[in-house]
């Protein structure tokens, strides 16, 4: 395991001569070498988890099939944010040429109102949103496998669904992360007494070296593995979702769960450098946002003006504020809104948001205002995935907050989203992330909330050449950027890349919030002289990411196969893995 350093990050100064240097002396001390494979790759957020999709490769499956394994296992060993309860995004780069988008994302309940939140003074209700059964959107997951399973993979739900089903009711000794995550929710935990029963000892937390078995959760499994999704959304299992949704005071009904579907889109593509990317469309604003960062910042010599220089960070937080600005006003569900993809992406408006970025001068964020044609969680996981032949599969799925909603489906063993909060509860005012969004995201019965979720893949002349993605809620499309800057800009390995400290900025708050060591002492002086508020920043995100043919893009041979797998230290869990 990485271990941290007391250190001195990189001073603006250092150019990229010296950035094995800056790197050793980075948060995690000097960066292992990224896990090296010969024919397949897993980098997941739990250990367990990523074996199980090593083992489905190792058996013929493809990488569909073996995030499809890997997700279910994750609803077992992670509980936080792998789940059934909750929904999601795949990202599919096939061999053959098929590129494609699926979205499970979490559906708000037919009853719900615009202002579901709000009292008789038109005030948010503290925890409404965040906090039992009202909270929970309709779950995609089980669509969404179910939908990859059948129309991209090769293997049978049935040995899909096993090392999940076995995880449940044998149970896993559990490893200090996993004891970390589940001490997180103990209080909510006694409050809610199948998740007691199941996830407490006693009333007591678990411990290290303990087994933690989920017997409810391997018996809705093993229905899910005999009757797929029609278990979930119209059987057993439906009745016990919206039995206890109604008796929790919430709003799931069977017509809501039975009237869910998975859809399927075009990724978001763009440029940047020579390399294209893929990355997640609407409802996730992760791609178009991203993309409209980089296509701002493409100009700029930013390895000639060195690794997190004052004048790097300046121009990368200028255009990460205006992406923002548009993340958290334009977007929304397709479904309900046309989304103005063309203008926000145009060169035209490219180029004025570029020539509005004055040199050494924070742009405060209340002078950003929406465009004209406006129509006015934290708690996810992400795994990413190559396979024998090439097949690439990014996915990021979410209970929103860690344990979602903190309360359970009674006797399905199943954790519930609290997804309705990623909703703009009420125009004017912040949500669980501290994000500030408009009209089109207000809540509307079936639609979906708009999401930051940003899994991607990186292509270099037609061929896989990175999979990447992370939770964090608002901060995903960050560090997923701050990663693709690391390794096309300043040739990081791609571990190098997924370990170097990060920086965050969402426009609403006008703050810089930077991981220590994320920016030397002079550079953060410099940035205050120009007008940029700077805190500390917790360790958010678990990033995943692989490298095809190399473990820098500069050292990416076109005829190599063999993958890099970077798993991301801050959590203190996950395993990248290959064969």
């Amino acid at each position: 395991m990485l271990r941290k350093k007391r250190i001195i990050f990189c001073s603006r100064t250092v150019g990229l001569t010296f950035l094995s240097i800056c790197l050793s002396h980075s948060l995690w001390a000097a960066s292992l070498a990224p896990v090296q494979s010969p024919r397949a790759m897993v980098v997941s957020a739990q250990h367990l988890a990523t074996k199980v999709g090593v083992e489905i490769l190792k058996r013929g499956g493809n990488s569909v099939d073996a995030a499809v394994a890997v997700a279910y296992a994750l609803a077992v060993v992670y509980p936080a944010a792998g789940n059934l309860g909750g929904g999601g995004f795949m990202t599919i780069k096939l061999s053959g040429g098929i590129e494609t988008f699926l979205d499970f994302r979490e559906a708000a309940p037919l009853a719900s109102t615009v202002n579901m939140y709000l009292n008789a003074e038109g005030q948010v209700i503290k925890d409404l949103s965040t906090r039992g059964h009202l909270a929970v959107g309709v779950p995609g997951t089980v669509s969404g496998l179910e939908y990859a399973r059948k129309k991209y993979g090769s293997m049978t739900r049935k040995d899909l669904l096993a090392p999940g089903i076995a995880l449940a009711e044998k149970g896993f000794v559990l490893q200090s992360g996993d004891v970390s995550m589940l001490e997180v929710a103990t209080e909510d935990f006694k409050k809610d007494s199948d998740a007691s029963t199941i996830f407490l000892k006693g009333k007591k937390p678990f411990q290290v070296g303990e087994r933690l078995v989920q017997k409810q959760l391997a018996s809705t499994l093993k229905r899910i593995q005999q009757k797929g999704e029609f278990d979930f959304y119209q059987g057993q299992t439906a009745q016990l979702i919206s039995k206890a949704s109604l008796s929790g005071g919430g709003l799931i009904t069977l017509e809501d769960l039975a009237a869910y579907q998975t859809r399927e889109f075009k990724p978001i593509e763009c440029n940047y450098r020579g390399y294209r990317i893929l990355s997640a469309p609407p409802p996730s604003s992760g791609g178009v946002i991203i993309c409209e960062i980089l296509k701002i910042l493409e100009p700029y010599p930013l390895k000639e003006w060195g690794y997190h220089s004052a004048q790097s960070l300046h121009f990368q937080i200028e255009a990460i504020r205006r992406g923002y600005v548009d993340r958290n006003t334009l977007l929304g569900d397709p479904g309900f809104h046309v989304n103005p993809i063309a203008e926000i992406l145009s060169p035209e408006r490219i180029e004025k948001l570029r020539n509005d970025i004055k040199p050494m001068t924070a742009t405060p964020s209340n002078q950003l205002l929406p465009p004209r044609f406006v129509n006015e969680g934290e708690n996810t996981t992400h795994f990413s995935i190559v396979d024998q032949s090439g097949n690439a599969v990014s996915m990021t799925y979410t209970l929103n907050d860690w344990f979602g909603a903190r309360v359970m489906a009674k006797g399905t063993g199943i954790l519930l989203n609290n997804e309705m909060d990623d909703f703009t509860v009420k125009l004017g005012e912040v949500n669980h992330y501290q994000l500030l969004q408009g009209r089109v995201n207000q809540i509307q019965a079936s639609k979906r909330p708009l999401s930051s979720m940003s899994p991607t893949i990186v292509l270099k002349d037609g061929r896989v050449a990175m999979v990447l993605g992370t939770p964090g809620g608002s901060r995903i499309i960050t560090a997923v950027l701050q990663t693709l800057i690391n390794t096309i800009d300043y040739d990081m390995n791609i571990q190098e890349a997924v370990d170097a400290p990060r920086y965050h900025h969402q426009w609403v708050p006008d703050v810089v919030f930077a991981e220590e060591y994320a920016i030397s002492a002079d550079t953060q002086d410099k940035l205050r002289e120009w007008g940029y508020t700077i805190k500390p920043s917790r360790l958010a995100n678990h990033l995943a990411a692989i490298m095809v043919g190399g473990s820098r893009l500069s050292e990416i041979k076109p005829n190599s196969s063999a993958l890099f797998g970077a798993n991301d230290p801050r959590r203190n869990t996950g395993l990248a893995l290959g064969y």
